[in-house]
């Protein structure tokens, strides 16, 4: 099917979002298990003491959790803190948090200790741009001079009325929880949702399909059910294979049948292309080590070239650290989501 598809589903009995693009997968939400605290759940924690040589110190969260924050400057060990979780933990260790809190809706974006009013660069109109300045500032009037604002590429071809009643939600709910800070540890507010995440963060589709069983129709558990495998069909017969262990995430890349002279070169550039999309679907993240197909050494820069335009274009953290002696390439990656078999087992 061409064009774009957000279908919003039920998977396994939990909330799920999915976005299709010309029939292919692009994203994928679903609503981890109960009791999870996935990034952006926002708490009021117990700072505990800095622990030399890490850089941080614990924070005592609600339910026993434990979580490891290191903007500790100016703050004293014992006292409440607000937090945001800003990752997932590795396997037997804290959950990573913030201080830098974000209140963010697909309009606006509210920025607690942050303060100045910010317009997208990606509106490039200077008219609309500046006509939604005084939008901020006008809806900004009288707030605490703490907060910042932020308002978001979506702005350039909304109404501004909504606009406004977004601003004013984000503005009072950040008013409210930085009114709540004294206290025993607790969970202030819940990550969002799937379903509010996809209205949220991704671009106006040609399709929505709301209706239970869209994932069917649209092919979404087909995918789901190729990404719980750890083999990866490229184009021209070629093919990768993504394995997750406890240290790090392997990749190799294979040609296949193809025996020409660029069958290397060929199948590393389809699957640098493609691991982005392949990684964000299966919420995999921290070390990455490629083990790309045999090619010649004078190929690397082109590598690297599509490695880095692949990777920009993903606009997730990553760190590109470049070819170890044994020729393989390796590059790190923000743990934003859970992974996948983590999610649905």
């Amino acid at each position: 099917m061409k064009g774009s598809v957000i279908s919003l589903d039920q998977f396994k009995g939990r909330e799920a979002a999915a976005r299709m693009v010309d029939g292919r997968l692009e994203d994928l939400l679903i609503a981890p298990k109960a009791g999870v605290l996935a990034p952006e759940t926002l708490l009021r924690g117990k700072l505990g003491r800095p622990v030399k040589g890490l850089g941080g110190a614990f924070v005592d969260l609600p339910g026993g959790e434990s979580g490891f924050l290191r903007q500790t400057k100016g703050l004293r060990p014992g006292a409440p803190v607000l937090v945001q979780v800003s990752g997932l933990g590795e396997p037997g260790k804290a959950v990573p948090l913030t201080t830098r809190l974000l209140f963010k809706s697909r309009y606006a974006i509210v920025t607690p200790d942050a303060p100045g009013l910010n317009v997208s660069r990606q509106i490039s109109d200077a008219g609309r741009a500046k006509a939604l300045a005084g939008i901020a500032k006008a809806a900004m009037q009288g707030a605490d001079p703490a907060l910042g604002l932020i308002l978001r590429s979506a702005c350039e071809d909304a109404e501004e009325d909504v606009i406004r009643a977004d601003i004013a939600r984000m503005r009072e709910l950040a008013e409210a929880v930085r009114s709540d800070s004294d206290g025993p540890p607790e969970m202030l507010l819940d990550a969002p949702a799937p379903h509010l995440v996809a209205w949220r963060d991704w671009p106006a589709p040609d399709t929505l399909d709301e209706d239970a069983g869209s994932f069917r129709r649209h092919n979404v558990i087909e995918e789901i059910d190729a990404l719980l495998r750890s083999d990866v069909a490229l184009s021209g017969g070629a093919s990768m294979v993504i394995e997750p262990t406890r240290a790090l995430i392997a990749v190799d890349v294979n040609t296949g049948r193809d025996t020409s002279p660029a069958a290397g070169l060929k199948a590393n550039i389809a699957a640098i292309r493609d691991l982005p999309r392949q990684l964000r679907l299966r919420g995999l993240g921290g070390q990455v080590l490629i083990d790309l197909a045999p090619f010649p050494k004078k190929d690397r820069q082109i590598l690297e070239q599509s490695l880095r335009a692949a990777f920009r274009s993903d606009g997730r953290d990553t760190v590109l650290a470049g070819w170890t002696p044994l020729g393989n390439f390796e590059l790190t990656r923000k743990r934003d989501r859970m992974p996948l078999r983590e999610v649905l087992a």
